[in-house]
């Protein structure tokens, strides 16, 4: 498939730059499959819109203070942000700077960090001098992504609810419009909840820059589905009901599993890394619904969208929302894939 396939115009003032309040009143497109029809909702409709004995599966990642501001020893700015832990000392990380060697986060604490690889564009491989995520309360920020030019007052909007597991460049942010009470609701009808965790890391941030979607090279994240989860999901196929994820990375996680499942029928968990690359064509295992915000062009997340709702109705969704001035992207509005 061409990456121009994987493109659209967006005004810019449908960019979403802050958080709808309360979260659950974020506008919801639903998109069912099998009628190529939609319905305007809202979030906080979902349990009208989804059936007893269905099972949501949410990414309970959290995000960390990925972003830290530090200086060269001669006195040059330097950002960093934190993608991927490799051991206790070592991150890669994309560093924004002019030929860094060294990087001086708190001299008071003789905090900083040495380049001691350099991969591609602006990706590199940090040693720091002690244990980063011990010092990311003080030096940290979190790290909106670059196209949320407004301030976040409450750092905690950038996380959802249910957020546990600290390792995410960026958030879950299919998982943003759910309250407690809406999972309330949603338990108190039958619609069963779970967990994966998938630590978002560096292809949230990176487009797809090959011409032919399928030779673009997606790095791996770290990802881990339970037992628990597992038995939960089984139970839901055997009832014939829907595995719903929520967001793309969640549905990583499922296919990730699945995909192992089919080499290992005995396999109950998985935990390690994913390089899955869902594209048009992939034959889904174990997802039959999603829940998904509207995506930016030219990225992985695009091409997963298209290759489970098909790449002409995820068209005509995406033309629609734009006619409808849906808010797109992190703190935009949401889409129920049935």
């Amino acid at each position: 498939m061409h990456i121009r396939e994987l493109e659209y115009e967006l005004p810019e003032e449908l960019i979403a730059q802050q958080p709808i309040e309360p979260r659950d009143h974020a506008r919801l497109l639903v998109c069912d499959r099998a009628t190529r029809t939609h319905q305007h909702r809202r979030f906080y409709e979902l349990p009208e819109l989804l059936a007893p004995g269905d099972l949501l599966v949410a990414n309970d990642t959290r995000v960390i203070n990925a972003r830290l501001r530090g200086r060269k020893p001669t006195g040059g700015k330097v950002e960093v942000l934190l993608v991927r832990q490799l051991d206790a000392l070592t991150w890669q990380a994309l560093v924004g700077g002019r030929n860094v060697q060294e990087v001086i986060f708190d001299e008071e604490m003789d905090l900083r960090a040495s380049v001691i690889a350099r991969e591609e564009g602006p990706l590199m491989t940090l040693r720091f001098s002690a244990p980063i995520e011990l010092y990311l309360e003080r030096v940290g920020e979190v790290p909106l992504p670059p196209y949320i030019h407004e301030r976040l007052h409450n750092p905690e909007r950038y996380q959802t609810v249910y957020a546990r597991v600290a390792g995410s460049a960026a958030a879950p942010t299919a998982g943003l419009h759910f309250t407690e009470s809406l999972i309330e609701r949603l338990r108190a009808k039958g619609i069963g909840f779970a967990f994966v965790t998938l630590h978002v890391g560096l292809d949230t941030f990176k487009p797809i820059e090959a011409e032919v979607v399928e030779q673009h090279v997606i790095h791996q994240e770290w990802c881990e589905l339970s037992e628990e989860t597992a038995a939960l999901i089984e139970a839901t196929r055997r009832a014939g009901k829907r595995v719903v994820a929520v967001g793309t990375t969640s549905a990583r996680v499922l296919e990730t599993w699945g995909t192992a499942r089919e080499a290992d029928p005995s396999l109950r968990t998985f935990r390690g890394y994913t390089g899955l690359y869902i594209t048009p064509g992939y034959r889904w295992k174990v997802v039959n619904a999603m829940i998904t915000n509207f995506h930016l062009p030219r990225s992985t997340l695009l091409a997963m969208i298209g290759a489970f709702m098909g790449m002409d109705f995820m068209r005509e969704s995406y033309a629609l929302a734009i006619r409808e001035r849906y808010r797109f992207y992190s703190f935009g509005d949401a889409m129920l894939i049935l």
